[in-house]
């Protein structure tokens, strides 16, 4: 079976909810996981979060792919920034693809020239570079390694962040890469590339009219648009606006509201003001 969750979701044209896993250990993930039935995707966070890529990223994959195929999509994003377009971060692509990650999520992508690049690490001959041989893929997957070899170019998902000014510029250019899924949003550091604040928890005015924008060459362009939220309140709207993928917490900033949260109805006291940040 080389559909999963994420894929299903795209192809049915139905918004997708997920969450950011920025712990180590597999166990974090696989709780994640088994949270809620509407979580249909988990992105590993290699780049700002605290797990490896090996053998960190291999074995919470392994963790969740365990629970069946109806498991969430567990994505990642790694850690080079899309600048790499020399080929320097298919070493990376290849690592969590080996891995069985059911897609990749590259950061600071800002030309047409860098997606293609990264799309290609991502792809089997003829249409890519990457190279076959792993013998954990498949055992993640649940297929054979011969299935897996057929299928993975229509399985594996590709984004890139749309996080600087330059990609902003570029994005009718980036939505026209060919085998590029979609384009995934970063907020904070598309904020600050603008020099406005970053989100809290709204986004200012100019990075909206630039998130709405990007939302509508993605769509225009036949590829999927994504957004990080830090609520669930925050992804119900943007699932509204025609989202497709929309993350809606992570696990530290989850635990860390619930801790609040539980606490202060310990001690008697409101839970306080909206926290800032993932």
């Amino acid at each position: 079976m080389t559909s999963h969750p994420l894929l299903q979701a795209f192809r049915a044209s139905k918004p997708a909810f997920g969450a950011w896993i920025t712990l180590p250990g597999p166990f974090v993930a696989r709780t994640a996981a088994l949270a809620s039935p509407h979580i249909s995707w988990l992105v590993l966070d290699c780049e700002h979060g605290l797990t490896s890529l090996q053998p960190g990223a291999a074995e919470t994959v392994a963790a969740v792919s365990g629970l069946g195929a109806n498991a969430p999509s567990v994505l990642v994003r790694i850690p080079a920034t899309g600048a790499c377009a020399d080929g320097s971060a298919s070493w990376q692509i290849k690592y969590v693809l080996d891995a069985g990650a059911r897609g990749i999520i590259i950061p600071m992508v800002s030309t047409p020239e860098q997606a293609r690049s990264l799309v290609s690490a991502a792809r089997f001959p003829p249409t890519g570079t990457r190279g076959f041989g792993s013998p954990f893929t498949q055992a993640a997957w649940g297929i054979s390694a011969l299935d897996y070899l057929e299928h993975a170019n229509d399985s594996v998902l590709v984004l890139v962040q749309i996080e600087t000014r330059e990609a902003l510029e570029n994005i009718e250019a980036l939505c026209a890469v060919e085998g590029l899924d979609g384009v995934f949003i970063g907020p904070y550091d598309l904020s600050l590339s603008l020099g406005v604040p970053t989100p809290n928890p709204d986004p200012h005015p100019t990075t909206e009219e630039a998130i709405q924008r990007i939302l509508s060459v993605a769509h225009k362009a036949g590829k999927k648009c994504a957004f990080f939220c830090t609520s669930g309140e925050q992804a119900a709207k943007r699932a509204k606006e025609g989202f497709d993928m929309i993350n809606v917490t992570s696990d530290s900033g989850a635990m860390t509201d619930g801790l609040q949260k539980s606490f202060a109805a310990a001690a008697g006291q409101s839970p306080g003001g909206t926290r800032f940040g993932y």
